[in-house]
């Protein structure tokens, strides 16, 4: 049995971009690449076991995901350059399935049993444009697996002041995605087929504000409309449409005698789901002589819960849900990172703890069982073909 929707944000936004950068997302290069460029990437997500105390029938296993990557940058011509991304999930495992009480009174999670057993592949190809001040991408997006299928397009743009001191970017992206959860005897899920559709637009600019420094901020803004029920949760209720607003800021400073850079990304989330979060992430680029770097960082994450949000779902109201992912709590990461060049190739070696407790967030809430901790690992190779 499938769970698209359960896969965790984070392991997504991580896998499809810090991990192996999309060629669409690479908007920061004001020129083509000057060789052709292969990478392949492979990576370990795997959530800790869900305690007994916390769910009914004692412990159970959680996902494991196995995630494989190919990248293909090359230019085309003086003004062009082109990308192929391809990535493969297998992905196995159990889900909570709704949350019940204890004959104590305490909330526990029913989980899916060792149910799933899922696919997945996804397809971009992208191209880009150099021009004198900039450039500008095209990208589409196909995502196929079991239950869901989805094609997405974007595009964006980037334009540099005439003194090369400021740097303007919007991008605007669209997805159709196709929902037809797979049957199962036991946990039949609450539609046989249904659809959604996304749209976002996004605004940045940054500005170099002295030799060693420079700062970056953005706003975006995206629109979901459809079904946006988990069709996999039994108790799960959720409007048909979502209006989401993001602004973030970043600063990056380069430390001449240590020969490193710091880091610092801020993130503010709103959405009329009554969901507000907030993220700040830092790292350290260390650069170690001329062909090794190592990059430690942190990443603190708090959210308010869904207006909808119970621990236990109160089906009586025409919105609910018990989903974790929707509840108030707090996560911490922290991770390192190791980029070592060799001649032509780049190794690039990756490990992060990933850790979620109500008691860490900035917002009240009661605590809901179901939330997750992971490791994740990855091991990358890159090669230029000079």
């Amino acid at each position: 049995m499938a769970r698209h929707e359960d896969r965790n944000a984070t392991l997504a936004a991580l896998t499809s971009s810090a991990l192996l950068l999309p060629a669409y997302q690479g908007a920061n290069a004001d020129a083509p690449p000057e060789y052709t460029e292969l990478g392949l990437r492979y990576s370990k997500y795997e959530e800790d076991d869900i305690l007994g105390s916390k769910s009914f029938g004692g412990g159970s296993e959680r996902y494991d995901i196995d995630i494989a990557q190919f990248h293909l940058i090359a230019p085309v011509a003086d003004s062009w350059s082109v990308a192929l991304d391809v990535a493969w999930e297998d992905m196995s495992g159990a889900s909570p399935w709704f949350v019940g009480e204890s004959g104590s009174g305490d909330p526990r999670v029913i989980m899916s049993g060792a149910s799933i057993e899922d696919t997945r592949t996804e397809v971009t190809v992208a191209t880009r444009y150099y021009y004198d001040r900039g450039n500008a991408g095209f990208s589409y997006t196909n995502s196929d697996e079991d239950d869901y299928e989805s094609d997405a397009v974007s595009l964006d743009a980037s334009f540099n002041s005439e003194d090369g001191m400021r740097s303007y970017r919007a991008a605007i992206s669209s997805s159709w995605d196709d929902i037809e959860p797979t049957q199962d005897p036991l946990f039949v899920p609450n539609t046989e087929e249904d659809d959604k559709d996304i749209r976002s637009a996004w605004i940045g600019v940054s500005q170099i504000v002295s030799k060693n420094a420079n700062v970056r901020s953005g706003l975006g803004y995206t629109y979901r409309d459809g079904f946006l029920t988990d069709p996999y949760k039994r108790n799960d209720s959720r409007p048909d449409e979502r209006d989401e607003w993001t602004v973030s800021t970043g600063y990056r400073h380069f430390f001449k005698e240590q020969d490193a850079a710091l880091h610092v990304d801020y993130r503010y989330f709103d959405d009329d789901w009554d969901i507000v979060s907030h993220t700040l992430d830092a790292a350290w680029y260390q650069n170690i002589g001329d062909d090794v770097q190592l990059v430690p960082f942190v990443r603190y994450y708090s959210q308010d819960e869904a207006e909808f949000f119970s621990v236990v779902a109160d089906t009586s109201q025409e919105f609910y849900a018990d989903d974790y992912r929707l509840s108030a709590y707090g996560a911490i990461s922290l991770g390192l990172r190791l980029q070592h060049e060799i001649r032509d190739w780049r190794i690039n070696l990756a490990a992060e703890r990933y850790q979620s407790d109500n008691d860490w967030g900035m917002f009240g809430g009661d605590a809901s069982p179901g939330l997750v901790d992971f490791w994740r690992t990855s091991i990358g190779l890159d090669y230029s073909f000079r």
